[in-house]
């Protein structure tokens, strides 16, 4: 390995960039060398090796090079923040990927289970999990997810049926003001909190999501699925779990 310092045309082999980038870093003043020979070649130190990385990270991160400029000449700009910045970048874009892989799989399960889907089928799925990111952190879908597949179809299946019990008659007591302490709507609470603690696995920050979507997306997910709760019934069942603890 070639000791330091480097010329331009090592630098250029040693970390994949072209010379002629090299040299327009330096002529906008963003990486110029440390030292230069007596007939004006350029030298590059430990030191410019290491704001290239910087440079090259802030790029990568979608900077333009008038702002990596900015950022570089700022105060307490260190190589570790860069590197924190890219990192946290690179784990969002994984993030991403995993959920498009994610959707991609489910797709894939969808086509081998149906001989034809529509365009409005797709659509649909696309416009659901696009929902379900919107109040989901990727660490809780994983959870979901993970929670779907030890619950397993057969028992997803007796859930949906315990749920279409359990909505109509929650909305039929709201309709006849039925008192939230009656036995009958506890009853009828104590079999909502179990299905919902069996989804979410008992997190509560997951169950506040579940809500959210509910209490948001109502309208649309009534229209779509009918029988789902709304905001009403979130807010009457939030009246019945306070009187069960009286």
């Amino acid at each position: 390995m070639k000791p330091l310092p480097w010329r331009v045309g090592e630098l250029a082999r040693r970390t994949g960039l072209t010379v002629r980038a090299l040299h327009h870093y330096d002529e906008i003043g963003l990486l110029r060398p440390s030292l230069r020979t007596p007939s004006g070649h350029r030298l590059y130190e430990r030191g410019d090796v290491a704001r290239l990385q910087q440079i090259q990270s802030l790029r990568m991160m979608g900077f333009p090079l008038e702002e990596v400029r900015r950022l570089l000449e700022g105060p307490g700009f260190s190589s570790q923040r860069v590197l924190r910045l890219h990192l946290a970048r690179l784990r969002e874009q994984i993030a991403r990927q995993t959920r498009l892989a994610d959707r991609l799989e489910t797709l894939a399960r969808h086509l081998e289970s149906a001989e034809t889907v529509s365009a409005d089928e797709l659509c649909q799925m696309i416009e659901d999990m696009t929902t379900m990111e919107k109040y989901f952190t990727t660490e809780q879908l994983e959870e979901l997810r993970v929670r779907g597949e030890q619950i397993g179809q057969d028992r997803m299946q007796e859930v949906s049926r315990e749920w279409a019990e359990i909505i109509p008659a929650v909305r039929t007591a709201m309709e006849n003001g039925t008192d939230p302490a009656d036995p009958r709507v506890q009853a009828l609470a104590r079999r909502w909190k179990g299905l919902v603690e069996e989804f979410t696995g008992g997190k509560r920050e997951i169950e506040r999501s579940v809500a959210k979507v509910y209490q948001n997306e109502g309208p649309a997910l009534e229209a779509r699925y009918g029988n789902v709760p709304d905001a009403a019934m979130f807010e009457y069942m939030a009246k019945v779990f306070a009187a069960m603890q009286k």
